[in-house]
């Protein structure tokens, strides 16, 4: 088994690299169709045109399109993935400061909403057209129908502004407390490693409104999904001979959700691959300050080289999250191998 999950793991790895280079070169091209023009922002409204004809110079700008793509191409193969036009610092280096905010805010947020989605789903199906039924559909539309920012706009005017319940929507930890000392990135974590009980309690209530925002977000298809993989399996003729057996309520359920776990596992990596393009807004929103904001502000900025950057980094965490997937559905179910 061992060995047969590593073979698995190397083929999905030989084809993520034509896929990888497939997106460089899809963002490469398309950022430089998109009509905006770094140039006349970085040199400003009194620029020049011959200073203009520098900065493009400068830039690299002045190549054939083939040309810069090598050029790039090379440069990402050494694991740079070149320097902001806005700000001058390493795209890499901003990306790597900024994914630990963005992956504590997305796992936190699709974990409890798996927690939440998937019991309700489960129980859902088991009590088919019952209130509970109704009610977990009725939210899970609900769910569907807002928009993300909004949904994020409402929790701030409601929890901080009118309630004061939650903190200032303003970054990951207050202004008025001292970050604890980068270890994972994680505020929370890393507060707790250096007993700072100040910082802790800080970024832990930072957390709640954005985390609870995803968590909606994401427990809305998680409850449908569960709901439906779940009715397909009771239907079957193994768990109708059970419940024809006598078997309790209780253990019903486990035959259910076990039976249910490789579609429920495959649903749930995608929809974490497709929220980290979601969790951006929120970001946005409650200034949290991850890559999902940083892509947000470099696309809206024209910051050609960051804007690459972040795409090829949503590329590799979604391959990443789907390599997850697949060894966890061979792992639970060892025939998926031939697949």
């Amino acid at each position: 088994m061992p060995m047969t999950v590593a073979l698995f793991v190397l083929r999905r790895l030989l084809v993520m690299v034509p896929i990888l280079f497939g997106v460089m070169l899809f963002a490469f091209v398309l950022v430089r169709l998109s009509g905006q023009e770094p140039v006349a922002l970085l040199g400003g409204p009194t620029a020049s045109a011959q200073q203009l004809d520098e900065i493009r110079t400068e830039l690299g700008l002045d190549k054939p399109l083939p040309v810069q793509f090598v050029i790039y191409a090379g440069k990402v193969l050494s694991l740079d993935l070149g320097t902001s036009w806005l700000n001058s610092r390493p795209v890499l280096g901003d990306l790597l400061s900024r994914i630990p905010a963005t992956l504590e805010l997305l796992l936190l947020g699709v974990g409890l909403g798996a927690l939440v989605g998937i019991p309700a789903g489960l129980h859902a199906a088991t009590h088919a057209n019952g209130r509970f039924d109704h009610v977990s559909r009725f939210l899970s539309l609900l769910g569907f129908s807002i928009p993300t920012y909004w949904l994020g706009l409402i929790a701030i005017f409601l929890f901080f502004y009118l309630l004061g319940w939650a903190p200032a929507p303003m970054g990951r930890i207050s202004m008025m407390v001292v970050p604890p000392p980068v270890v994972t990135g994680s505020y929370v974590i890393d507060a707790l490693l250096a007993a700072d009980s100040e910082a802790f309690w800080s970024a832990l209530t930072q957390l709640v409104l954005p985390v609870l925002c995803l968590a909606i977000v994401s427990a809305a298809p998680i409850i449908k999904q569960t709901r439906a993989i779940a009715l397909d399996v009771l239907s079957s003729d193994f768990v109708r001979y059970a419940k024809a057996s006598g078997l309790p309520p209780a253990m019903m359920k486990r035959i259910t959700l076990r039976n249910s776990m490789v579609p429920l596992v495959t649903f749930i990596g995608t929809e974490l691959a497709g929220l980290v393009g979601t969790s951006s807004l929120i970001e946005l929103v409650f200034a949290w300050g991850g890559a999902g904001q940083y892509g947000l502000s470099a696309i809206i900025q024209g910051d050609f080289t960051a804007v690459q950057g972040y795409v090829l980094y949503v590329t590799l965490f979604s391959l990443v999250i789907f390599l997850i997937v697949d060894v966890l559905v061979l792992m639970l179910e060892p025939r998926a191998q031939t697949a």
